[in-house]
């Protein structure tokens, strides 16, 4: 399959002061989530928001309405996205070598009434030597942000002037926040962690190491509960999707697949296998953990 042609103007650069400043600080996804393309709103579709629709797209074509890749300056080898027939449906393939980049939809759903995120991916091999807690570990083998909106009422006079700021110069204010759900080579499943470097994006493992390689796994979270244990306050509107694998800093190789992406209404939720919204572990900056 063909990667996706490099259209500048459907891609998304990421401001940056350094080579993995974005990842390292983890602010600038939130920040580059402002400069997408079409929005989808709950208005569209009752019960189920297919925000992520790629098994309705045709292997090798271009990705669906709204997703655009996200490419980072001063990084100089991007993930390779396509898509591919894999398990039955169109999926997205996400090839990394040494290299980071990702792909982002901007969306505008309220968690209050569409709590139920559910997607499923799959992993082909564990990358070593990820971390949690450190920014040369900063890797995954998948990743799923979801971010959410800026509300000036929630910030104190200094934040609200750097967010007032960041509107001047994109046109927009950058989101609030971000949860980040990972696959990842390390970390005890369910644990919760601030990103290394911002507590503003808080990480979540819902899959680790090896004993699900090869295989589909469906997940399914509640973002409503989800922020309220990580940030400890009721979330805002939702404004972003995200996936990404990358490979930058601990410069490892590995293939992952992302399935369709799906906010729901509770009473839409079906019976299936998944990690729960069971209490979870909150670890500290440092603490390092494996399975």
């Amino acid at each position: 399959m063909t990667e996706p042609p490099d259209d500048r103007s459907d891609t998304v650069l990421c401001p940056t002061r350094g080579p993995a400043a974005w990842k390292h600080g983890a602010a600038a996804l939130l920040t580059a989530l402002i400069l997408c393309g079409p929005c989808i709103s709950a208005a569209a579709v009752p019960g189920t928001l297919d925000v992520g629709d790629f098994s309705a797209a045709r292997p090798g074509g271009q990705l669906p309405p709204g997703w655009r890749p996200l490419r980072f300056p001063g990084i100089g080898k991007h993930t390779r996205y396509t898509l591919v027939q894999n398990g039955g449906q169109v999926v997205i393939r996400a090839q990394a070598d040494a290299s980071a980049s990702g792909l982002v939809r901007e969306v505008h759903i309220d968690p209050r009434v569409y709590p139920v995120l559910r997607w499923r991916w799959k992993i082909t091999g564990v990358l070593a030597g990820t971390s949690l807690s450190r920014k040369d570990g900063d890797d995954a083998m998948a990743r799923l942000y979801i971010t959410f909106a800026y509300d000036p009422a929630r910030l104190g006079p200094i934040d609200r002037l750097r967010y007032e700021a960041a509107r001047l110069v994109y046109g927009s204010a950058p989101p609030l926040r971000a949860l980040t759900y990972l696959w990842t080579g390390a970390g005890r499943i369910g644990a919760w962690a601030p990103n290394p470097s911002t507590d503003r994006v808080m990480m979540q493992v819902l899959e680790t190491g090896g004993s699900r390689v090869g295989q589909w796994v469906t997940e399914e979270r509640n973002l409503y509960q989800d922020y309220r244990r990580a940030f400890g306050e009721d979330p805002p509107m939702i404004s972003g999707v995200a996936i990404m694998t990358d490979t930058d800093n601990t410069g490892g190789r590995t293939v992952s697949y992302y399935g369709d992406i799906r906010f729901e209404k509770p009473d839409a939720v079906r019976p299936t296998q998944t990690r729960s919204n069971a209490p979870a572990t909150m670890i500290e900056a440092g603490d390092q953990r494996t399975p």
